[in-house]
């Protein structure tokens, strides 16, 4: 992982339903991420897991983003 590569984190499953409950979407209306993607490589995933991206934009503040894993 690159030093300036968002962190990327595997939501557990309770973790991802809660997501999907509280933004009131469905798994499909997620953008995607592909499994062969360099920044989940190193992660344990299967298609249909969902990856918190965390992007920093100031002094200590990040922005999260989802995606679902494709094929």
């Amino acid at each position: 992982m690159h030093i300036l590569q968002p962190k990327h984190i595997k939501l557990k499953p309770q973790e991802a339903k809660e997501l999907l409950q509280r933004y009131n979407i469905s798994i499909t209306q997620l953008p995607r991420i592909k499994k062969t993607d360099p920044a989940v490589l190193e992660l344990d995933i299967k298609i249909g897991d969902v990856i918190k991206i965390e992007r920093k934009i100031g002094k200590g503040e990040t922005n999260s983003y989802y995606r679902v894993v494709v094929e």
